[in-house]
């Protein structure tokens, strides 16, 4: 999920700060050319934490600043398909859960959460089940699996993750815990 890696990039150098092309400045503006952006092969950049090397610098026609490739390294997000995750639900809707794992969120779509049937409670923005009383809200801590994902590097916030909860070990962190301790109660009885 969470990685550094090492990556090369090309950095333009305003014309104000040719004087002091330094690591520092180049880490700053990288930083803000990257932070936030999705790419296919690395995941979302979370944020760039040190520059090993910065190249000799080009010149472009028509363009005002200079070019250096620079190599470093930066923390990135990138879930994995069948990963588990750890999250917390942000926001209810009629048809799921959308829960926060890391930069980006999740769907847990409403068939994913449980076998039972969950009805959509507007008023109190949470799913709630009427056959065990089980409720889904925000602020919820949830444990899920990732299913589906589909990237875009352009819109961000359009990238899409699909999670399911629908398997032993999964769900709402306080079903799991009535779970476990309705185990060890058998298992004290036996």
């Amino acid at each position: 999920m969470y990685k550094r890696v090492r990556i090369r990039d090309t950095v333009e150098v305003p014309p104000a700060f040719l004087a002091d092309v330094s690591p520092d400045l180049v880490k700053k503006l990288l930083q803000d050319k990257l932070e936030g952006r999705m790419d296919e092969d690395v995941g979302s950049v979370v944020s760039v934490i040190e520059v090993h090397d910065i190249g000799e610098g080009a010149v472009l026609p028509n363009r005002p600043g200079v070019y250096y490739e620079a190599e470093f390294d930066a923390l990135t997000f990138d879930p994995q398909m069948q990963e588990i995750v750890d999250g917390e639900v942000v926001e209810v809707v009629n048809f799921g859960a959308f829960v926060g794992i890391g930069p980006v969120d999740g769907l847990l779509h409403v068939s994913q959460i449980s076998d039972e049937y969950l009805a959509y409670d507007e008023e109190g923005q949470m799913l709630a089940s009427r056959d065990s009383n089980r409720t889904l809200g925000v602020g919820d801590a949830v444990r899920a699996r990732i299913v589906t994902k589909s990237i875009d590097e352009r819109n961000p916030r359009d990238s899409k993750i699909g999670l399911t909860a629908k398997q032993v070990g999964l769900g709402k962190h306080g079903w799991l815990e009535e779970e476990r301790k309705k185990r060890e109660a058998q298992a004290g009885e036996s």
